[in-house]
């Protein structure tokens, strides 16, 4: 039976690496502490273990789907990255290409200093960085070199030894180094930054009015008696003075049995029913100051939640606050944002900027968020389709840009047409949020795109290097562990003072900065743990952009320069 499996595995490659995803996906999975391995690590350790089997498979599988996974990371972070270089998020960008080239001149002084080939070299930088995606561009770098066959393919070996020792240090040494000594490099109390930043980021209103939640959105129905407070007041005057209660809005009036047309002009009789939405806590205030009604035709009213992605350059850089005064506002209830490829989670803050890009999580009548729909951008209403005319066009001019080489003191220098594709994608991305009319990718498919083309990619490289892996870490020995700690923790310790000393980043966003130009969610997140606030996030976004491109892009210029 064995025999059967592994000549069947042998003769049908592609099952091998399907065999090694599920395999990754679960070791992935499994926690140790707070630690969690992750699919990339999980899936190359399984790779190795299938390819003890001695498995050959074709190397187009690998481009497809590495071209396939870079196209995705480009596509998701391009509104992100051109915002980050264009208009006020230049500073953060500027930093993230300042600490992505330290993190390079790390790992470059580590090979120099201990001698490491090419290979080495891209492992070292993609496991300490956790940039799985350099690898990529630092294979085709390497089949480019003219190397004889056998020399390049121990080299193309070696990068997956590499990364496999450094990638643990690198994940969890960079959230500890951030999230533990991020605050005394910085010499602050990193909770009491956050409560200050989020007291300034109020404008004056009481502590949590940004949030709100859909479960505490109710509508009820209300009669107006002489002694209301909204007797005599119109629909606007009413609702005005109700504001520092919270958001009440009018959905309906009832007047002599009949429903009627009214506008923030009408005013309130004795004896009208009024129907209303505010949050439930609001709602109690209101029961005791007007008699509720059960009136099922006044209250049934179409609702809905609903995601709109902003893409109205006038409403980038306007506050909460600011766009709550609007007209087009009225009605609505503000549930979520979410901002970048990684969807990061932004504070409900009344001063909290929105920025072209995000996407905004309201609640309210089908009617009220149409209003805010026309508005500011478009509503991301659930589709499977994946418009894959400007996917597939995309990739392949952007492949065929990658692929000119232009020659270099004999080098020749190339994006190869995985940056390509990495460039093809970050501005398809950029446009799809400027004029969302085509070039859609639903979340589910990018995931499949991001996660699964890069799994598959890694699963090849795994199983490909498997029977050469034992013999590469011997050649290179474990000492490469700590040169792996030298180039995570270097960067890691200058970004927070550079931050602090050049940048002058506001503390309380300084390490959520740091994280996003490391790529590092997980860091974030611990941050956010000690921060106990999720405020560091709203630095995350656009440095994780910026270098999530880099990153990548010196796996290429890596080695160029240890060739």
């Amino acid at each position: 039976m064995i025999e059967f499996a592994v000549s069947s595995l042998r003769e049908n490659p592609e099952l091998a690496i399907f065999l090694t995803l599920s395999i990754g996906y679960w070791l992935g999975k499994i926690r140790i502490g707070s630690f969690e391995l992750g699919s990339v690590t999980g899936v190359l350790l399984a790779g190795i273990i299938v390819g003890q089997l001695d498995i050959t498979i074709a190397p187009l599988v690998k481009s497809v789907f590495f071209i396939m996974f870079l196209f995705a990371v480009g596509y998701g972070v391009g509104p992100q990255f051109v915002r980050g270089i264009a208009t006020d998020g230049a500073p953060q960008a500027v930093f993230a290409v300042l600490i992505t080239l330290l993190c390079l001149l790390s790992v470059y002084a580590a090979v120099k200093i201990q001698g490491y080939d090419v290979g080495f070299a891209a492992g070292l930088l993609a496991g300490s960085q956790t940039i799985s995606a350099s690898i990529g561009l630092a294979t085709d770098a390497i089949n480019k070199l003219g190397l004889p066959a056998d020399e390049a393919q121990k080299m193309l070996d070696h990068i997956p030894v590499a990364y496999a020792v450094v990638y643990l240090w690198g994940t969890i040494g960079t959230g500890l180094i951030l999230s533990v000594l991020g605050p005394k490099l910085l010499g602050v109390n990193l909770e009491e930054e956050c409560k200050r930043y989020e007291k300034e980021m109020s404008g004056g209103q009481p502590p949590g009015s940004g949030r709100t939640a859909w479960r505490q959105i109710e509508m009820r129905a209300f009669r107006i008696e002489t002694g209301s407070r909204a007797f005599g007041k119109t629909v606007l005057e009413a609702e005005t003075e109700l504001l520092n209660e919270g958001r009440v809005f009018t959905q309906g009036i009832r007047r002599n049995g009949e429903l009627i047309e009214f506008d923030e002009t009408t005013v309130f009789q004795a004896g009208d029913i009024v129907s209303a939405t505010a949050k439930r806590d609001v709602m109690v205030g209101l029961a005791n100051d007007a008699t509720e009604v059960e009136d099922q035709e006044l209250l049934d009213v179409p609702a809905e939640r609903v995601n709109v992605v902003v893409t109205n350059k006038k409403i980038t850089g306007r506050t909460i606050q600011d766009l709550a005064g609007e007209k087009f506002a009225r009605g609505v209830y503000l549930n979520k944002i979410t901002r970048g490829a990684t969807s990061v989670e932004i504070p409900i803050l009344p001063l909290t900027e929105i920025h072209r890009g995000d996407i905004l999580t309201i609640v309210g009548t089908l009617k009220d968020t149409q209003k805010v729909v026309d508005a500011i951008g478009y509503a991301d209403r659930p589709t499977d389709a994946t418009d894959m005319v400007w996917v597939g066009l995309a990739i392949a001019v952007g492949g065929l840009i990658g692929a000119i080489t232009v020659p270099v003191s004999g080098v020749p220098i190339t994006l190869s047409t995985s940056g390509g594709a990495l460039i093809a994608g970050i501005i398809l991305g950029w446009l799809r949020g400027v004029h969302p009319t085509f070039g859609r990718v639903p979340s589910g498919a990018l995931w499949m795109m991001n996660s699964v083309g890069l799994n598959v990619f890694i699963a090849i490289v795994g199983i490909s290097s498997g029977p050469t892996f034992v013999a590469g870490l011997q050649d290179v020995g474990f000492g490469i562990f700590f040169w792996g700690v030298f180039a995570t923790s270097v960067p890691m310790l200058l970004a927070p003072l550079i931050g602090k000393y050049i940048f002058k980043f506001d503390p309380a966003i300084n390490l959520g900065i740091c994280g996003g130009a490391r790529t590092s969610t997980a860091s974030v997140a611990m941050v956010g743990d000690v921060a106990k606030s999720n405020v560091p996030m709203l630095g995350y976004t656009v440095p994780y952009a910026v270098a999530n491109t880099t990153l990548t892009l010196w796996g290429l210029v890596i080695v160029l320069m240890v060739t």
